[in-house]
């Protein structure tokens, strides 16, 4: 005797609903995949350009490492560039104020691959007692060189560090 229940035989696959809810969850994670790989690319970008930033402030404190604080000729009258051009800077207060776009390298030489970055560097002496406290120009033994690296116009990094009149 048969009962009046009928058993299906289903042959193996899934249902419209399992195979939309598949494909959304694949979507979804193509979708992640693709968003984090542009944030990867973009903290990438911003690496690079912080190292070349701290590449081009190594420049500068080695270009100007040996140099005297005060020029060599003229002692203390001039504070700032006596020179005419960067090729005959002789002391570090010849670079107060100076900015180079391109930037220049430890030799002096531009480096034109650097185009969108500029160096500007700023001298200044300050307090023996407070080396925060800008004083007046040969008032003090000590002065705080600082370097500001920019991208198209934005800083992009800053350093600072104190040089010792000897």
């Amino acid at each position: 005797m048969k009962t009046g229940i009928r058993h299906r035989n289903r042959a193996g696959g899934f249902t419209l609903i399992e195979g939309i809810i598949a494909m959304m969850i694949i979507g979804l994670t193509i979708a992640a995949i693709v968003a984090s790989n542009a944030a990867f690319s973009r903290a990438n970008g911003v690496g690079i350009d912080l190292s070349t930033a701290e590449f081009l402030i190594e420049q500068i404190r080695e270009m100007t490492a040996s140099l005297p604080v005060i020029d060599p000729q003229s002692g203390t009258a001039t504070f700032g560039s006596e020179e005419a051009s960067l090729a005959a800077y002789d002391d570090l207060d010849d670079f107060d104020g100076a900015v180079f776009s391109p930037p220049v390298d430890i030799s002096r030489a531009s480096l034109a691959d650097f185009a969108g970055f500029s160096q500007r560097i700023t001298v200044e002496n300050v307090s023996i007692n407070n080396l925060t406290s800008v004083v007046a120009d040969h008032s003090s033994d000590f002065v705080r060189v600082r370097v500001d690296i920019l991208m198209n116009g934005q800083v992009l990094s800053s350093c600072n560090w104190i040089r010792v009149r000897l």
